[in-house]
């Protein structure tokens, strides 16, 4: 499970083919990279083995079968990741009545989100679910079932989230996020802010973290410096590590406050996930947090979808570069930084290893149709999403306008059977 393992993972000397027959290998053509190159790559056995200029590269020895994707007009980047999503939850926002826990009907949602958030191009995610009151473990069950029905398309890893933890009706819950952890939940959280008291509740589940060598992923919204002190306090040293997200309190502190407070996150080396694309179940308020003063600070900052269609936001798209999009357009950072969040940094939250287009290097990869970042962001339809050096997903998007003087003359693709001419 990478969530509990996060392990570094150099990229290979060797750019060469194993010799072995591998009927799953890839030559993408004819791709653009960020730094302006066209290049063909060469990926087998689920890792990039070489990168050439276009039409340099062979399939390699006993490849003559090598499956070919022409990626002419597309530009190649590190697939992206989903560092916070609520799959319990997903597309329940227009089901009337209550939301569903019927074990089959979290399965399908859990599995059906997952697909959606993959043919964005992310080919991980980390799902954050209830776990006690009425739906007990079940709900996490049906989506570490999710998980196994996905493998070898998407990599589904699962938070347990108990609403208390503390006082005599926390016993319920800790038990059960231990019984969580045993069951299969790679990652332990939930809502500090939801407990009559937050630092109890952050100590229950370190201890518990620390009993399992499991990650630990809280909600807060941290508009509470002297409990984000502590958390920050209680946090520093922790291995594999602490993140804690969506964090838009910060923006409402006085300027002093929320520099201390990220001042003591980036000490304890606490990764901080925002949400800019709206809320989740697991927040009450929406805003983004700070990101520029985060980074500033030091700190890690990765991005996330938060609910996608549920009642915290019934339009929620799960869509990685759209998160990208708002962190460039509405908060200032620079499209490569803005990228960065919902790709490496969201890779490194969930314990993956880093994605280059570099032989040597896992075969995670996004194509979307462009040929520069800033309108990757802004335009980005078309998308060809490869996972483990296999292509898992494809979406197509054709843009048509009628036959005009200013379509012949500017050369735009016109319709082809002249519905609007």
């Amino acid at each position: 499970m990478p969530d509990s393992q996060p392990q570094p993972h150099p990229p290979s000397n060797s750019s060469g083919s194993s010799g072995q027959s591998d009927p799953a290998a890839l030559l993408l053509c004819g791709a653009r990279l960020t730094d302006g190159r066209t290049v063909d790559v060469r990926l087998g056995g689920g890792r990039i083995e070489a990168v050439g200029t276009a039409g340099s590269l062979a399939p390699g020895p006993a490849r003559s079968g090598a499956t070919r994707v022409d990626l002419s007009g597309y530009l190649l980047l590190p697939a992206p990741a989903e560092p916070h999503a609520h799959g319990d939850t997903a597309l329940s926002a227009e089901r009337p009545g209550p939301v569903s826990y019927a074990p089959e009907d979290v399965q399908r949602r859990a599995t059906e989100a997952a697909l959606l958030q993959l043919g964005h191009g992310a080919t991980a995610v980390r799902a954050h679910v209830r776990v006690g009151d009425v739906q007990g473990l079940g709900a996490l069950g049906a989506v570490l079932h999710a998980r196994r029905s996905l493998r070898g398309l998407s990599e589904l890893t699962t938070v347990a989230m108990p609403r208390l933890l503390t006082g005599a009706a926390g016993a319920d819950g800790l038990a059960m996020l231990r019984d969580a952890v045993k069951m299969g939940a790679s990652v332990v959280g939930g809502c500090p802010d939801l407990d009559p008291d937050p630092t109890g509740y952050v100590e229950a589940v370190l201890d518990v973290a620390s009993e399992h060598g499991c990650p630990v992923d809280l909600h807060t919204d941290a508009s509470d410096p002297a409990r984000l002190s502590r958390l920050a306090a209680m946090a520093g040293g922790l291995r594999p590590g602490v993140t804690i997200g969506p964090c838009a309190g910060i923006t409402r502190l006085p300027a002093e406050a929320a520099s201390r407070a990220v001042d003591q996150l980036a000490a304890a080396g606490v990764t901080v996930v925002c949400l800019p694309q709206g809320g989740c179940c697991g927040a009450d308020r929406r805003g983004t947090a700070p990101v520029r003063l985060l980074r500033s600070a030091g700190v890690r900052v990765a991005a996330g979808s938060g609910a996608l269609r549920d009642a915290s936001n019934p339009v929620g798209r799960g869509d990685p570069l759209e998160a990208a999009y708002l962190l460039a357009s509405a908060h200032g950072l620079r499209p490569e930084d803005a990228y960065e969040a919902v790709s490496g940094s969201a890779r490194s939250v969930l314990g993956l290893p880093e994605v280059r287009v570099e032989a040597g290097f896992p075969a995670d990869l996004l194509a979307v149709r462009g040929d520069r970042l800033p309108g990757a962001l802004s335009l980005a339809y078309s998308r060809i999403v490869v996972h483990r050096g296999r292509v898992v997903a494809r979406t197509s998007a054709v843009r048509e306008y009628c036959n005009s003087a200013v379509s012949v003359e500017l050369g735009l693709p016109r319709q082809g059977r002249g519905e609007l001419s």
